[in-house]
């Protein structure tokens, strides 16, 4: 049986995200598309869709 780990921290890093991209969005719009990427990518490391890297699931 697997374990399920908590996603406390995902959620917390996608808050603190989603405030940057709200202040960018209000005061400066132009740059806003800077914090997407850190939006998204802890939106679905949160919702479970992703997992975490391995070490085996390095290609060097």
């Amino acid at each position: 049986m697997e374990e399920t780990k908590s996603k406390t921290r995902e959620w917390i890093w996608f808050f603190v995200w989603l405030a940057i991209i709200v202040c960018l969005l209000i005061w400066l719009r132009q740059w806003f598309w800077l914090a997407l990427p850190g939006v998204l990518t802890y939106f679905v490391k949160a919702m479970g869709l992703i997992d975490e890297n391995q070490p085996e699931d390095q290609f060097y």
